[in-house]
């Protein structure tokens, strides 16, 4: 049997997600949350995915079964007199038919997310790619959440005056219910630059020097609390650390982050901790601290004995009803039915169960190797971008087109491709450019450099902003498998031994014959250990995949010895997001070329471009 883990599969029913169309969750092994003197539920990177997971049975409650949740974890905590406190970290918008099909966007989501008691939360990277984005989230999300909303090195600049003001409080003091300990809260966004005109994103070490932050470091609180839309494994908020530390020698300091769509949880010293917890709704994160000791009057921290634990739940009723104690009859509140309503109402709305054909297989971002015939990325590669992307002004022009691996965000499973499938994959409104007739010899040369990187690309340039988020900045406890390592070791291994990732508690030969079979899904490791995941899963394969990938298009057919042709010139196209490392690749390669020589190829996103594609090529009889 599992040590120190209650098993469920004995329950004669599982309850139903909220959503009407979303699947049953599934029995596991589950582990306790452990409580101490003040808990955070956290969540990260929801990315508009308010209405849960309607093709993962783990991972399918919605936002209204969360404020119940969250209800009722507030209750508990009130029984046991210690405190909770709600946080969410950024990265709300983007991602999903809520938010993005929606004219304007976020029509419904910001709404939605306003019917959570948010105790504090800040701002991520995707809320300020767009200025239409950055002025929602200063006009709704700001001062529906005034109390709470923490923007430490955020300004917004005012259309009517041109002013640049904060985007919100600098941070927060506040006094805990139950306890009564002294909470200072931050609010920070790692050092973002891709941001729209009307926001400022202040570089975390200037925002340290400024007046107000020393004069938070001096408040004398029982604790910090750091959010942030960070990496845990980011240099931000080890600067931040460093610095409070500095003036703060035993204050226990807590820190939730986020960016990186990964389980994570992070050790600075005895007193300071990290927990990220993972994205689009998949993860309902859990840290408690205990051991807090209540400062006398103005003096300086006293030595401290806190300890933190962490949990991270899977999104799904049959967690949240064993968390609570609590069952389908007793766990939804009037509030939480009436948030899932909305939701409902809204996709029903937007029409995000149109279905525009039918997957005949799942296609995996990174359970598969690439390139494969199961990787998303071929797939892109070598069917969809081919027969979709053109400019009949240069149709009959070799083409090379690239596409970085950060455009995509999800994967595709057998069966329905929704409406809203084509916002999970890719819900940018980036559009393709171009330089026309480049040397072949020139252009060439390019992916690779953008997958390699070199000294050509540094500081803002760095390449690892082209892929996917859970490579930019990985915890030291796995490293991802080649495709080239297709065998039983090419799990997600543990960076300290090698050994491949297993089921959380043992192997599977050490689980009887009397538990549940276990379900593929999240099988973390941090460093507190290997027992953060609330259920139990079997391991998945994740394998790494390169920055960019590239489609040959229009080139001359193989010669009559059967080999391939290179064309003389081709038109580099290009998803715009990549367009800054364009220029300096062509450079490098030996091209003299500069932006004035780039033009637009296609207002096409490639949303647009996935949609039309699976239109066209895969039947609508699933």
């Amino acid at each position: 049997m599992i040590p120190r883990i209650t098993l469920l599969a004995s329950l004669a029913t599982v309850a139903r997600a909220s959503q009407p169309e979303a699947p049953a969750p599934v029995a596991a092994p589950m582990r306790e949350l452990e409580w101490g003197q003040i808990n955070f539920i956290h969540t990260t990177d929801i990315h508009g995915w308010f209405g849960g997971h309607l093709q993962e049975p783990q991972y399918s409650a919605d936002w209204g079964d969360y404020i119940s949740f969250t209800s009722h974890m507030r209750k508990k905590a009130d029984e046991k007199g210690v405190d909770l406190l709600v946080i969410d970290t950024g990265d709300r918008i983007e991602g999903n038919g809520l938010y993005d099909a929606s004219n304007p966007k976020g029509k419904y989501t910001y709404d939605i997310l306003g019917h959570q008691a948010l105790d504090v939360l800040c701002t991520g990277n995707h809320e300020l790619y767009q200025e239409a984005s950055v002025d929602r989230e200063h006009n709704t999300t700001v001062p529906k959440f005034k109390h709470s909303y923490v923007a430490s090195n955020l300004d917004y600049i005012e259309p009517e005056t041109g002013n640049q003001i904060p985007q919100a409080q600098r941070y927060i003091k506040f006094t805990t219910k139950n306890l009564g300990y002294t909470v200072v809260a931050l609010g920070f966004l790692f050092d973002f630059d891709r941001n729209a005109n009307n926001s400022v994103v202040i570089p975390v070490e200037e925002a340290m020097k400024q007046e107000w932050f020393q004069a938070a470091i001096q408040e004398k609180p029982d604790l910090f609390l750091v959010v942030g839309h960070v990496g845990l494994r980011m240099k931000e908020f080890e600067q931040i650390f460093k610095v409070i530390r500095d003036l703060n020698w035993y204050t226990p300091i807590a820190f939730l982050g986020g960016h990186a769509h990964v389980r994570d949880a992070r050790k600075f010293d005895d007193n300071a901790f990290a927990i990220a917890s993972g994205r689009y709704f998949e993860t309902i994160g859990w840290m408690s601290v205990d051991g807090i000791k209540k400062r006398a009057g103005n003096g300086p921290s006293t030595e401290a004995t806190a300890t933190f634990k962490r949990r991270y739940i899977d999104n799904n009723l049959f967690g949240l009803h064993y968390h609570t104690g609590l069952n389908e009859t007793t766990f939804p509140t009037e509030h939480g039915r009436n948030v899932t309503a909305l939701i409902t109402e809204g996709r029903k709305a937007l029409k995000l169960d149109e279905t525009f054909g039918c997957a005949p297989q799942d296609l995996w971002m990174s359970r598969a190797p690439y390139p494969s015939e199961s990787s998303i990325f071929s797939w892109l590669e070598t069917q969809v971008l081919p027969n979709s992307i053109s400019n009949p002004e240069r149709k009959n022009v070799s083409t090379l087109a690239i596409v970085n691996t950060g455009a995509i965000r999800f994967d595709i499973f057998k069966g329905a491709f929704t409406k809203d499938s084509t916002y999970l994959i890719s819900p940018f409104v980036s559009k393709f450019n171009y330089v026309a007739d480049v040397p072949y010899a020139v252009a060439s040369k390019v992916l690779a450099m953008l997958n390699n990187g070199g000294p050509v690309f540094n500081g803002a340039l760095n390449t690892k902003y082209l892929t996917i988020p859970e490579q930019m900045a990985p915890s030291p406890f796995y490293a991802l498998a080649d495709a080239a390592d297709d065998g039983d070791d090419a799990f997600v291994a543990f960076a300290d031994d090698g050994a491949a990732q297993k089921p959380l508690g043992g192997s599977r030969g050490h689980i009887s014959s009397d538990d549940p079979e276990l379900i593929g899904g999240y099988t973390t490791r941090d460093d507190l250990g290997d027992d953060g995941d609330d259920a139990v899963h079997s391991p998945i394969k994740f394998y790494a995949v390169p920055n960019c990938i590239q489609s040959k298009i229009a080139f001359p057919a193989p010669g009559e010895d059967g080999q391939a042709q290179d064309p003389e010139k081709v038109d580099l196209v290009f998803v715009d997001y990549v367009q800054p490392w364009i220029i300096p690749a062509l450079k490098f390669s030996g091209g003299d070329y500069d932006t004035d020589d780039i033009k637009v190829y296609t207002n096409s996103t490639l949303t647009d471009l996935i949609a039309g594609w699976v239109m066209e090529n895969w039947s609508n009889d699933c």
